[in-house]
């Protein structure tokens, strides 16, 4: 199926985001050449919570938000894990975002 194929597209991507950096769901899906699929982005990293490898609280929108914060158990878990990498949280939005921002390159 097509969109197991992209899930496992995001989710290699989503491994090479490094400790204590973030990305978005829009970089992630323009690395992979479907710019316009963002929303398709958040839904693998939603499907993704059961898997130990792929470090989805590094993944927020493109504005640094923890949109998807509501998908991990507990209701600060997302922020906690962000900040046990040295990234501070305030009010759901990552400070100093561009200094944390990772850009994904994937070679074709």
């Amino acid at each position: 199926m097509a969109e197991e194929n992209f899930f496992e597209k995001v989710y290699a991507v989503a491994r090479q985001i490094p400790y204590g950096k973030v990305t978005s769901y829009g970089a992630i899906a323009k690395a992979l050449g479907t710019a316009r699929s963002a929303r398709m982005v958040g839904w693998a990293m939603n499907a993704s919570h059961n898997m130990d490898d792929v470090p989805a609280h590094r993944v927020v929108n493109r504005k640094g938000l923890l949109t998807g914060k509501h998908h991990f158990d507990g209701t600060n878990l997302m922020q906690q894990l962000l900040e046990n990498e040295g990234i501070e949280v305030v009010d759901n939005q990552i400070v100093d975002f561009e200094k944390h921002f990772w850009q994904p390159e994937i070679e074709l």
